[in-house]
């Protein structure tokens, strides 16, 4: 379906990034993964360099993606959509994905999940609202509104476990101050694009509370953002590793183009699978990918592990965002505290909408009249449940999860990569 040449963005292997929801064929779950990794990975990972994978996509179409190993290697610029090249193929069907409904799988919570990590967690809450300054009090307040609207820090926590797995394979006994310091900056990070993505999108409520605009005003907002991302560059800067400086520096770039693709794509009934996981990608998986690398650089192992480590956050990020995307249809404005249906609302297409799309004619004519009569946005939401739209986006979440699950065998089996595998399991769960 699909010939690819690696290339790398800034440094970056990124290969499968907009591969459009891959997995391999065979069906992967979580004992069969720890039988595997028990028997031939102990903490090293096998195949190093050149590697071939066979993908399954969308449109039932199987392929070919060639990858070569490019980490340390520097390139010209490309953008993601360089990546997308030749496509051919022959249809196979599906591939088989992550079984969610085995007898053995049991619920994820994120009490347990980052309970090996809760002590690490507890310093980064103490620490977060004294590491943002108190120059400016009503920045200051600002920023206390968003880290206190009950965030689950599960971006910090992965920067913790895949410091954890990793420094295990070194012999690092503790984390160091630069592993605890970049859990910091990735919080701050993300917190500040929160607060310029609810500006961006109108948005009144975020986790059920009123967001910082809301309260404080449009122009307080966005200076609260650029603080927060200021503040996070100058720590960043005082970590001293050039290579993660540029790795976290590439995610605010990737922030920006992640908006102005969505900005530039809204109502756009043609917009490609392929153009929707790009934009996925530079809005959430790209931070995730940078914190889990950036995680490994700092323990000290070999390039190979610290990509697999970037592969696993990137394809974890692309699982996460299309689970968001589905819950955005599916659950109620009391579960999502915000207005259900709210992205269809403003013209930004997501997987659901795009496979629906393919079915049904009738919802192109809904969304390019941008919703203008009365109960059209709920027909659409009813065209893109009742044409499998769901459906289809749930298997491109489990490939997405599947390949995540790939990237951690070349982990020892230890408390941390159980952690992280039930990271993708806990995101899963939610559209189980």
């Amino acid at each position: 379906m699909m010939s690819m040449t690696c290339h790398s963005l800034e440094g970056r292997a990124v290969l499968d990034l907009v591969a459009c929801g891959c997995s391999s064929n065979a069906l992967l779950d979580r004992s069969s993964v720890r039988n595997y990794t028990k028997a031939s990975s102990k903490g090293i990972c096998r195949g190093y360099g050149a590697r071939q994978l066979v993908c399954g996509r969308r449109d039932r179409i199987r392929c070919g993606v060639s990858s070569m190993k490019t980490a340390e290697t520097p390139v010209p610029k490309k953008t993601a959509e360089t990546l997308l090249n030749s496509v051919s193929g022959v249809s196979q069907g599906f591939p088989q994905v992550l079984d969610l409904n085995q007898e053995s799988r049991r619920p994820v919570s994120l009490t347990n999940l980052f309970e090996v990590v809760a002590d690490d967690l507890l310093t980064l809450n103490q620490n977060l609202q004294s590491i943002v300054g108190a120059e400016n009090p009503v920045l200051m307040s600002a920023a206390e509104q968003i880290f206190s609207a009950g965030g689950k820090r599960m971006r910090p926590a992965l920067v913790f476990l895949v410091s954890r797995a990793t420094s295990e394979i070194v012999g690092l006994k503790e984390l160091t101050m630069e592993h605890r310091r970049l859990a910091e900056i990735i919080e701050m990070i993300h917190t500040a694009s929160l607060i310029h993505d609810d500006v961006l999108d109108e948005s009144d409520m975020r986790r059920g509370k009123e967001t910082v605009h809301q309260m404080f005003g449009t122009r307080v907002a966005v200076l609260a953002g650029d603080f927060m991302f200021a503040q996070s560059s100058w720590y960043l800067a005082n970590l001293e590793n050039l290579q993660v400086i540029k790795l976290i520096s590439q995610v605010i770039k990737d922030f920006a183009s992640g908006e102005i693709k969505q900005a530039s794509s809204l109502f756009d009934c043609d917009v490609e699978l392929e153009e929707y996981l790009i934009k996925s990608y530079y809005k959430t998986a790209s931070l995730i990918a940078a914190s889990t690398k950036g995680a490994a650089i700092f323990s000290g192992v070999d390039s190979y592990i610290a990509e697999k480590m970037y592969d696993y956050g990137k394809n974890l990020g692309l699982s996460f965002q299309v689970v968001d995307d589905i819950l955005d249809f599916t659950q109620s404005a009391e579960q999502l505290g915000k207005p259900a249906g709210t992205d269809l609302a403003k013209g930004n297409l997501t997987a659901p909408v795009i496979f629906a799309l393919e079915k049904e004619p009738k919802l192109r004519d809904i969304i390019e009249s941008e919703f203008s009569d009365t109960g059209s946005l709920d027909e659409a939401i009813r065209l893109v449940k009742a044409c499998g739209g769901i459906e289809q986006a749930q298997v491109l979440a489990k490939e997405k999860a599947h390949l995540a699950i790939q990237n951690l065998e070349c982990l020892p089996n230890t408390a941390f990569r159980l952690a992280l595998e039930d990271m993708v399991m806990f995101n899963l769960q939610r559209i189980d």
